[in-house]
């Protein structure tokens, strides 16, 4: 009880910080371009940073622990999913149909996902195999396909040349690099090094939880009509559907049992991370749809893990 209490604590936390942008913008503060200015530090800085910072500093058989598998199909089944949905019913553009399938299969792994780590499960590291997954994997492919339909074209040298244009990417790649210098040699970069990175790092989670919350003011969540069926289909697929699936490939397939089985059905009912919403600012795409589909998945998303929490651990 004690550890879900803590959780709880850590959703408040999250809560203030998205109360303050909003009130921020309700008072002007940073003028018109504040929201834009906090996404783009943060998409090319600060959170490039963090995951230099995070996954720098995890072990390198904590980082790819085996749970990644059930994480991945887990997320790809329910991104593939809603865009079968899409077709059938939803008829979205298909800007807008990578952010609703980014929304349901993407995992907000760091500022809610640490925190319920560490006070539920009781290991924060057993993120970082959730966190390499969406940056080197989920987020690529998501920014490409953006890219691709924005466009209006396909080439094979903007698909091969995508990793060099996303800095989350290049981040958690360096840091895993460092990571694994360091299990081979003990070798690590100097603090006056790596102190500053961190720094810059700390700074990204405030940065996307306070623009997620400029993006509130001025706007009522759910007021495009045509968007609530997908904007709670994503709610479903992302608080419900996808921990059964994780449960099922867990217990089933992988033989998992007591902590490490917990943890992969707490972890697969996160909400959708906040990223997806700087994705769509970034390519103005599906903005209000991102974002009511982050907000509806966050105010459920506790519900849910707290279920969990009395059935599994």
């Amino acid at each position: 009880m004690t550890g879900l209490l803590s959780a709880m604590e850590g959703f408040c936390v999250i809560g203030i910080v998205i109360l303050a942008g909003y009130i921020a913008a309700r008072m002007q503060i940073g003028g018109s371009t504040a929201q834009m200015v906090l996404n783009r530090f943060s998409f090319f800085v600060s959170s490039p940073c963090l995951m230099f910072a995070i996954l720098s500093k995890e072990p390198i058989f904590d980082i790819f622990h085996s749970s990644i598998v059930v994480a991945f199909f887990s997320a790809m089944l329910v991104g593939v999913v809603f865009l079968i949905l899409n077709h059938m019913f939803f008829h979205m553009s298909a800007p807008d149909a990578i952010i609703g399938s980014l929304n349901s299969l993407y995992l907000n792994s760091n500022n809610i996902g640490l925190p319920i780590a560490t006070y539920i499960l009781g290991n924060g590291a057993i993120v970082a195999p959730i966190l390499v997954m969406q940056q080197a994997l989920f987020t690529p492919i998501g920014l490409t396909a953006l890219d691709v339909t924005t466009k209006g074209k396909v080439s094979a040298k903007a698909i091969l040349s995508q990793p060099l244009h996303q800095p989350l990417l290049i981040g958690s790649l360096l840091g895993i690099a460092l990571s694994a210098v360091n299990a081979k040699t003990g070798w690590f970069i100097p603090n006056f090094l790596y102190d500053p990175i961190n720094m810059i790092g700390e700074s990204a989670v405030p940065m996307i939880l306070m623009a997620f919350g400029m993006s509130l003011h001025g706007t009522k969540p759910l007021q495009q009509k045509g968007d609530v069926p997908a904007i709670f289909t994503v709610a479903v697929l992302k608080n419900i559907v996808m921990p059964i699936i994780a449960f099922l490939l867990a217990y089933f397939v992988m033989g998992f049992r007591g902590n490490v089985l917990y943890a992969c059905v707490v972890l697969a009912a996160l909400p959708t991370g906040q990223n997806v919403y700087n994705y769509a600012a970034r390519y103005n795409v599906g903005l209000t749809f991102a974002r009511d589909g982050i907000l509806i998945s966050t105010l459920t998303s506790p519900v849910f893990i707290a279920i969990i929490a009395a059935l599994l651990s």
